[in-house]
C-alpha cells in the first residue's frame, strides 16, 4: 500500500447515520416496524407549531416509503407507535436560550420522544426522520436510546440576498435544510453595495432606487419570519453600516459623507461609500429606518455590519475632520465607534441588542454588544476576554469553495483554549457565511449544501465527533436527505450541463460533461476573482465552473484508490476520466464547450501520467532519473485552473509517481516511513 490504509470506509454496526451527531446515544436490541399503521400520539402540550412538525415528519417518510400513514396525531390510546411528551410550548417565538434537549427512545414495541419544550421536540423529530432505515423493502426504527442537547445556543447560516438577489422561495428551502440540521438562526444580510433588499415605507427610495425592483416587500419578510418560526428557527436581519452603504445613499445621498450622486455597484470589492457620522439627519433617519424594522424582526438581535470601513471620504470632508477634532476622534476606529454608541442607543430604544463584525469591536464599545468574528478564535476569545459575547464564522465562509474537511475541524472553542469556564460561556457558537457574489438562486444550493451540514454538526455535536471519513459517510447521507426535502444542491446540474453543451448535445457527451463536472473543483477563496476578471452583477454564471460543486467526491475517493493502493480501481478511474476528456476535447459542436479545450487537455494529459504510474507500479522496471521530475512538472503544468476550475485529484496523481519512481527502496522501509517519504516528496 503506497499509505497503508484500510480499504473503503465502512460503516461500523453501531455507527450512526445522524447528522448532526447526538450528545449520547445507545443502540438497543430489535427494530420498530413502520408500517402504514404508524401511529404518533401527543401527550401533554400540544400546539400547532408540533402538529406541523409532525405532519412535515409525515409528509417526508411517505415520499420515500409509499406509505399513506393516518392524518394527523393518533388519538393518544394504547393504538400509538410512537409518543411525543411535550412538557410545554417555551417561547412562543425563537429565541437564544431555548431548550431545544430531547430524548428518544426506540424499542420494537414502540417510541417516546421528550422535550421540555416544542423546539426540543422539533429537533427529536428531525433526528427521528433521519433514524427511518429498509431492509429489504420494509421501513423501521431501530431499537435506540437517545439523549440529545446542543453544545451551543446559536447556530447559523447567514445568507446575502444582496449582490446577487435571492428570492424568497430560495429562503424557504434553506430554511428547511437548515431545520434538518439543527441550525437556529438565519442571519439575513440585507443591505450592500450592490443592492438594498428590503421594502422601507418610510424611506421607499431605499427600494425604488437601490433595488432594481427586487427585494422582500414586508408581507413577505413576515411570511419567512413565520415560516422560520415554525421550524424553530430564528431570524436576524443585519444591515450593514457605516461602510457597504452604496445602495442606501443611492436614494438618499445628503446622508453620505461625499456629495455623490452615488448608484449601485455591479462588481465585488470594498468601497468608499460610507454614512457621515457627524451629521445629525442619519441618526434620525436611522432612528426612523431601524424602528419600522425593528418592527418587523421580532428577535432580540440585530445586525449592523461594521465590516470593511475605509474611510477615505471621511478624510475628504473638512466638516468631519473638524467633528473628529472637536470630540478628540483620534482616528477611523474612534469615529466609528461613535457612530455605533449612537446606532446601539437606537436599537436598545427599540429593545434589540447590536450583532456587528470584527470591527465594531472598539474599548467605548458597550458590552452587551455580540461580536461576529470572521478574523478567527484567537479574536473572537480575545473579545471573550473583554467580556463580549460573541460567535465564530472564521473557517465556516462556505462561498470559498473549501471542502467540508476544511470547515470540520474549526471549532468556536477549540479543545487547547485558554480561556476560563466563565469566558467560554459568552463564545455562542457559530454561523456558516453564504456571501453571494459567485451564486444565482439556480446555484446557491450547491455551495450551501451539503457541506453546511458538517458546520451544523460542529456546533451542536460534542467536541470530540471529528472523524473526518466517518463525517463524510454520513454528509453523503444526509446529502441524499436534503434533496428528498427539496434542496437543489443536486437536480440543478444536469440542466445546467445541458444549456452549456446546446439543445443538440448528444447524450454521449452530456455523459462526458457530468464526469468532468464531478471531477472538477471551483478555484478556493477569492481566486475566482483573478481567474475571472471584469465579472459583475449581471454576469451570467452558468459555466463549468457552476455545475463543479467544491467538495468532488470522485476525486476524494480517487486519493483513497491511490492511498490503499487499489491500483485497479485507480486505473479504472484515470481510464474512465480520460476517455471523457479526450472525447470532449475534439467536440465541435458547442463553441462554449470548445472554449473549454485546455482543461480538457490538461485533464487528459494528467491522466495519462497517473496511468504511466500505474503500469510502472504494476511490472517495476527501470526509470530513467529524469522521469520523476519530468512528469511532476508536468502535473504542476496540468494544475494550473482554467475558466476558474481546478483539479483536486492532482495531489493524488504526484504521490502516485513518487511512489512509482521510489518503488524499488519500498521493501527497505519501515511502514510508517513509506508514506511519509511519498507524502514529503510529493509536495509541489
Amino acid at each position: 500500500m503506497i499509505f497503508g490504509f484500510s480499504p473503503g470506509v465502512a460503516k461500523e454496526a453501531s455507527s450512526p447515520d445522524f447528522m448532526p451527531r447526538p450528545a449520547k446515544m445507545q443502540s438497543g436490541a430489535g427494530r420498530l416496524a413502520v408500517t402504514a399503521a404508524f401511529a404518533i400520539a401527543i401527550r401533554h402540550h400540544d400546539d400547532a407549531r408540533l402538529r406541523k412538525g409532525i405532519e412535515r415528519l409525515s409528509s417526508r417518510w411517505q415520499a420515500r416509503t409509499g406509505l399513506t400513514f393516518s392524518s394527523g396525531p393518533a388519538n393518544g390510546k394504547a393504538s400509538e407507535t410512537l409518543m411525543i411528551d411535550c412538557a410545554e410550548t417555551g417561547s412562543e417565538l425563537p429565541a437564544l436560550g431555548d431548550d431545544e434537549s430531547y430524548t428518544l427512545d426506540i424499542t420494537a414495541h414502540g417510541g417516546v420522544l421528550r422535550a421540555a419544550t416544542v423546539v426540543g421536540a422539533l429537533r427529536g423529530l428531525e433526528t427521528l426522520a433521519q433514524l427511518l432505515e429498509s431492509d429489504g423493502g420494509k421501513w423501521f426504527l431501530p431499537a435506540v436510546s437517545i439523549q440529545d442537547a446542543p453544545r451551543f445556543p446559536w447556530r447559523g447560516l447567514m445568507l446575502d440576498v444582496c449582490r446577487h438577489w435571492q428570492p424568497i422561495e430560495v429562503v424557504k428551502r434553506t430554511l428547511d435544510g437548515m431545520a434538518a440540521v439543527k441550525l437556529n438562526v438565519l442571519h439575513l444580510h440585507l443591505s450592500e453595495d450592490q443592492g438594498f433588499r428590503i421594502e422601507s415605507r418610510k424611506f421607499p427610495r431605499l427600494q425604488e432606487l437601490g433595488s432594481d425592483g427586487k427585494f422582500f416587500t414586508q408581507k413577505q419578510i413576515r411570511e419567512i419570519v413565520a415560516y422560520a418560526a415554525e421550524r424553530g428557527i430564528r431570524v436576524v436581519p443585519e444591515f450593514d453600516m457605516p461602510g457597504h452603504a452604496t445602495s442606501w445613499l443611492t436614494g438618499y445621498p445628503e446622508l453620505g459623507s461625499a456629495p455623490g450622486p452615488y448608484a449601485i455597484e455591479r462588481k465585488w470589492g470594498i468601497f468608499e461609500p460610507v454614512f457621515d457620522p457627524a451629521n445629525e439627519a442619519v441618526y434620525a433617519f436611522l432612528d426612523g429606518f431601524l424602528g419600522e424594522m425593528a418592527g418587523l424582526f421580532p428577535d432580540l438581535y440585530f445586525h449592523i455590519g461594521g465590516d470593511e470601513v475605509k474611510g477615505g471620504d471621511w478624510d475628504k470632508n473638512p466638516r468631519i475632520r473638524a467633528f473628529m477634532k472637536e470630540r478628540g476622534l483620534k482616528d477611523h476606529a474612534a469615529l466609528q465607534a461613535y457612530f455605533n454608541r449612537r446606532v446601539q442607543a437606537i436599537l436598545t430604544k427599540y429593545g434589540k441588542r447590536m450583532v456587528g463584525w470584527d470591527e465594531i469591536l472598539h474599548d467605548d464599545l458597550p458590552r452587551d454588544a455580540v461580536i461576529q468574528s470572521w478574523r478567527g478564535p484567537d479574536a473572537l476569545a480575545a473579545a471573550a476576554r473583554r467580556g463580549y459575547s460573541g460567535l465564530l464564522s472564521n473557517g465556516y465562509y462556505i462561498d470559498l469553495a473549501q471542502p467540508a474537511a476544511a470547515h470540520y475541524p474549526n471549532d468556536p472553542i477549540p479543545a487547547n483554549t485558554t480561556l476560563t469556564l466563565e469566558e467560554q460561556k459568552r463564545i455562542l457558537g457559530g454561523e456558516a457565511t453564504m456571501w453571494s457574489e459567485w451564486v444565482t438562486p439556480e446555484t446557491i444550493d450547491s455551495r450551501i449544501w451539503p457541506r453546511t451540514a458538517s458546520i451544523a454538526e460542529r456546533l451542536w455535536s460534542p467536541r470530540d465527533a471529528r472523524d473526518l471519513d466517518d463525517m463524510y459517510r454520513r454528509l453523503a447521507i444526509v446529502s441524499g436527505r436534503l434533496a428528498e426535502i427539496g434542496l437543489r444542491h443536486e437536480s440543478y446540474i444536469d440542466p445546467l450541463l445541458r444549456r452549456l453543451a446546446g439543445d443538440s448535445a448528444p447524450a454521449g457527451a452530456l455523459r462526458n460533461l457530468r464526469v468532468i463536472a464531478d471531477l472538477v473543483e471551483p478555484v478556493e477563496a477569492y481566486q475566482r476573482g483573478k481567474q475571472q476578471p471584469g465579472s459583475t452583477q449581471g454576469t451570467p454564471l452558468t459555466g463549468l465552473v457552476d455545475c463543479a460543486r467544491p467538495d468532488s467526491a470522485l476525486s476524494r475517493e480517487f486519493s483513497r484508490e491511490v492511498d490503499r493502493d487499489d491500483l485497479a480501481a485507480v486505473a479504472a478511474s484515470l481510464g474512465t476520466w480520460k476517455s471523457a476528456a479526450d472525447d470532449l476535447a475534439r467536440d465541435k459542436a458547442s463553441a462554449r464547450v470548445r472554449a473549454l479545450k485546455p482543461l480538457f487537455d490538461r485533464i487528459g494529459e494528467a491522466c495519462a501520467i497517473g496511468l504511466e504510474a500505474v503500469a510502472q507500479l504494476r511490472n517495476p522496471a527501470g526509470i530513467s532519473k529524469d522521469w520523476r521530475a519530468e512528469k511532476l512538472a508536468a502535473l504542476a503544468d496540468a494544475a494550473r485552473p482554467h475558466d476558474a476550475c481546478k483539479l483536486p485529484f492532482i495531489p493524488a496523481l504526484r504521490r502516485l509517481v513518487v511512489a512509482a519512481a521510489e518503488e524499488s527502496k519500498r521493501a527497505g522501509m519501515t511502514p510508517e516511513a513509506w508514506p511519509n517519504r511519498v507524502e514529503t516528496q510529493a509536495v509541489p
